[in-house]
Formats: C-alpha cells, sequence, structure tokens
C-alpha cells in the first residue's frame, strides 16, 4: 500500500509542477519549494507553506497588484500547499524508515 501512496503523491507533484497551468512552470515550481519568489508573492507563498491561518486580503491583494491574475495565485497557493505537505511527507517517511531500521538492528 505505501508503494500506491507514495506514486499518487508524486503523480500529484509532477501534474502541479509540469502540467498544463496560468503560472509559468519556473514560478510554480518556486512556489513548490517555497524559494526564488519576489515580493508580494514571497510573502504570501511564505504564509501558505508555513503559516496559513495569517493569509490575509492583503496578501492576496498584493500579489495582484504585482501582477499575478487570480488563476494563477490559485496554481501558485495549491503548490506551495502540496510542496510543504509534501516536504512533511518525506521527512515523516525517513522517521519511519530511521525508526524501523533502529528497530530492526535491535533485534
Amino acid at each position: 500500500m505505501p508503494d500506491q501512496k507514495q506514486a499518487a503523491q508524486q503523480a500529484l507533484v509532477d501534474r502541479i509542477l509540469n502540467g498544463d497551468g496560468r503560472a509559468s512552470a519556473d514560478q510554480r515550481a518556486r512556489a513548490f519549494s517555497n524559494h526564488g519568489l519576489s515580493a508580494p508573492l514571497d510573502t504570501l507563498i511564505d504564509k501558505v507553506a508555513n503559516r496559513p491561518t495569517e493569509v490575509t486580503e492583503h496578501d492576496l491583494a498584493a500579489a495582484k497588484a504585482a501582477g499575478c491574475t487570480e488563476d494563477e495565485l490559485f496554481e501558485l497557493v495549491i503548490c506551495a500547499a502540496v510542496g510543504q505537505s509534501s516536504r512533511l511527507y518525506e521527512t515523516g517517511l525517513a522517521a519511519l524508515a530511521a525508526a524501523e531500521g533502529r528497530h530492526g538492528n535491535a533485534s
């Protein structure tokens, strides 16, 4: 079952990073990694990834004023959220693998 879950997660990541979209592939990759975006988009994406309850209408309005369309913002917010969840997922899998390794070595 974990292989199916990992495959589904990878398919999601592949789709949002490489599929058709309004935002450029470069912007989507930057939002996914939460790195390399210019202000004010960087503030919005960082909040989405790390402090989602702090996202405000002002953050969205500032990104729109900087030239992002609503469709682009939607895609970039999804990329940021999936990027953060992917990092947490990978960290969790690594922790489980390490715990299994310790448990296997103790036997």
